[in-house]
């Protein structure tokens, strides 16, 4: 404090330096204390030994298998009890991920390609009433890519991130920023590479790749107002503020808060609750053959103070909760006015 209230000149220079600090290696500020996954339930229906995909639509938990004995799609009850089942509406090649739309359907992600070498990706409309569906194909422009997460924006644009084992992972959505209910049927629509998201490396244990599985991207969801996503590893949840609903802007951003999820053997799935509590879940433990249970992290998108679509572009409108860099800079912003001000009243 001596040193502030004494020289003006050093005020810029300490300014300066904060501003420029890195925001940390772990891409997105831990959240505050008590917000950790907790139990909600574990399937024991083996259809789900390779859960890879989670969906809350109109207040019902969906889960996907990415193989096995049967890939159909079933719906669970708040004990992870399977009440209901719903075969593919066509014949998915290797279905990752799955989205709620803003459309009441639910979005398929037939992305999987670990070897690299399919011409189109898909994905596959479900009506959750009838089961009747559709296909979209979709082409890469830069050539056969291996994914797992597919997020829907809430005005409907579906956005692809890849998996990547080594540097960061590709950000795609359809040419012309089209939404899902302009694709075209069977396709192919074309794809576009708007950037790139690395995340990790993390400590946070888990994972079936040592070494990478704190940095490989596996699902991801978007919350039901659309102002908040969330991208996972293997290991960790990232959280991004969306307050204009610009899913791909936030991306591009980079991640705001990280939820770590330690112990998930291989964790793929994750999903917003109507209520913006977020769920994730595993495939089976390969090693003790236990199925990992369903857990909820309560109160995600409550620590946002989430613009209205109107307001985001006002400059007085709330923003996300400041990350600990943030906090840094505000308060150095404060101490600078309050020594110039000391400074000037000292010169009077």
């Amino acid at each position: 404090m001596r040193g502030v209230r004494s020289s003006a000149a050093g005020v810029p220079l300490l300014l300066a330096v904060v501003l420029a600090a890195p925001a940390g290696a772990d891409d997105g500020q831990v959240p505050p204390a008590g917000v950790v996954p907790e139990v909600l339930c574990t399937p024991s229906d083996p259809a789900l030994a390779e859960l890879s995909g989670l969906a809350v639509l109109g207040g019902r938990v969906f889960a996907t298998p990415d193989a096995g004995p049967d890939e159909r799609i079933v719906e669970l009850d708040s004990e992870c009890a399977v009440v209901q089942r719903f075969p593919d509406p066509v014949d998915p090649y290797d279905v990752e991920d799955m989205a709620a739309g803003s459309d009441g359907r639910l979005w398929l992600a037939d992305l999987g390609d670990n070897s690299r070498n399919r011409q189109t990706v898909a994905l596959v409309s479900l009506d959750p009433e009838s089961g009747a569906g559709d296909l979209y194909r979709l082409r890469y422009p830069d050539g056969p890519q291996d994914a797992e997460t597919l997020l829907v924006s809430a005005d409907g644009e579906p956005v692809v991130v890849t998996k990547s084992l080594f540097g960061p992972s590709g950000i795609y959505r359809p040419a012309g920023a089209r939404t899902v209910t302009e694709l075209e049927s069977p396709g192919p629509t074309d794809l576009e590479r708007v950037g790139t998201l690395a995340l990790g490396p993390t400590e946070t244990p888990g994972g079936p790749v040592p070494g990478a599985s704190s940095s490989m991207i596996t699902g991801g969801a978007v919350s039901e107002d659309g102002t908040v996503a969330a991208v996972r590893t293997y290991t960790d949840v990232y959280l991004f503020h969306a307050p204009d609903r610009d899913i791909v802007a936030a991306l591009l951003s980079g991640p705001d808060l990280r939820i770590a999820v330690p112990g998930e053997p291989q964790g793929e799935a994750v999903a917003f609750t109507a209520d913006g509590d977020l769920l994730t879940a595993s495939e089976v433990n390969s090693d003790t053959g236990e199925q990992p249970p369903v857990r909820i992290v309560r109160g995600v998108t409550d620590l946002f103070v989430a613009d209205s679509p109107e307001d985001a572009g006002d400059e007085e409108s709330s923003t996300a909760v400041l990350p600990v860099v943030g906090a840094v800079v505000a308060a150095v912003v404060v101490l600078a006015l309050a020594a110039v001000v000391t400074i000037r009243r000292r010169g009077r």
